[in-house]
C-alpha cells in the first residue's frame, strides 16, 4: 500500500506561480510512475503531467505545456508540480497519483494510488 499526500495549493492571482508537492509513504518503491491530475468543479479529473520512476521521462498535457513542469526526488520520495503563468481556468483540485511500472499513464484508471487533493484557485 502506498500513501500520497499533496500540499502547496492555495489562492493566487493570474500570472502567478505555485509549487505542489506530493509526499509518498508506505510500501514505496522507486519503480512507480507519478502523475498529477486536476479536477475542476463539475468536471472530470483530467491528466496534467506524469513522470517515470527515474525522472528521465516526463510528459504534460497540451493545456499546460510550457507553463507546468513535473519533477521528482526519488530519494526523498517526493514528486512536484511547478505551476507558472497560472490562469483562472487552471482552478481545480489537484491530485497526485502513483502507478507501478514503467509506463507513463494519462488515464486515471492507470493509477493505483491517489492522494486527497489540494485546491488551487487562480483569480483573474
Amino acid at each position: 500500500q502506498v500513501q500520497l499526500e499533496e500540499s502547496g495549493g492555495g489562492l493566487v492571482q493570474a500570472g502567478g506561480s505555485l509549487r505542489l508537492s506530493c509526499a509518498t509513504s508506505g510500501r514505496t518503491s522507486s519503480n512507480y510512475a507519478m502523475g498529477w491530475f486536476g479536477q475542476a468543479p463539475g468536471k472530470e479529473r483530467d491528466f496534467v503531467a506524469a513522470i517515470n520512476w527515474s525522472g528521465g521521462r516526463a510528459m504534460v498535457a497540451d493545456s499546460v505545456r510550457g507553463r507546468f513542469t513535473i519533477s521528482r526526488d526519488s530519494a526523498k520520495e517526493m514528486a512536484y508540480l511547478q505551476m507558472n503563468s497560472l490562469r483562472p481556468e487552471d482552478t481545480a483540485v489537484y491530485f497526485c497519483a502513483a502507478a507501478p511500472g514503467l509506463r507513463l499513464g494519462v488515464k486515471g484508471y492507470e493509477y493505483d494510488y491517489w492522494g486527497q487533493g489540494t485546491q488551487v484557485t487562480v483569480s483573474s
